[in-house]
């Protein structure tokens, strides 16, 4: 279970960010998670509840999970499709010289903090 791990990273970029601002206090974190990035969100989030109280800055922070569309690029045809959908082999010409575009993301895309917790 690599949910974990990327927990605590997460917990631990995001207390950075907030001491950097002196913020005291996240109301939430939003994360950008691409559909092909082998992340279970179910588990992230049961790790996000655990990992989260083993900060001060994070204990009572809620996350939000977007998730992001993989999309694959044919480099024969110049096509684009849903990998999801297809996998590898592009479904225009049958070509497998293709490539993911996008859907292995895992970004911090926002932390929202408490009003009264700020500078």
């Amino acid at each position: 279970m690599h949910e974990l791990g990327v927990t605590f990273y997460v917990v631990r970029d995001v207390k950075k960010v907030a001491e950097e601002n002196n913020v005291k206090k996240i109301d939430y974190v939003t994360l950008e998670i691409g559909e092909v990035s082998g992340v279970i969100h179910d588990q992230l989030v049961d790790c996000w509840n655990w990992a989260r109280k083993k900060e001060a800055v994070t204990e009572h922070a809620k996350i939000y999970i977007e998730t992001l569309e993989a999309i694959t690029y044919c480099e024969d045809c110049k096509g684009q499709y849903r990998t999801i959908d297809y996998g590898k082999k592009c479904p225009y010409c049958h070509s497998e010289h293709t490539y993911l575009l996008k859907g292995n993301e895992f970004n911090i895309k926002e932390i929202g903090i408490y009003e009264d917790s700020g500078t």
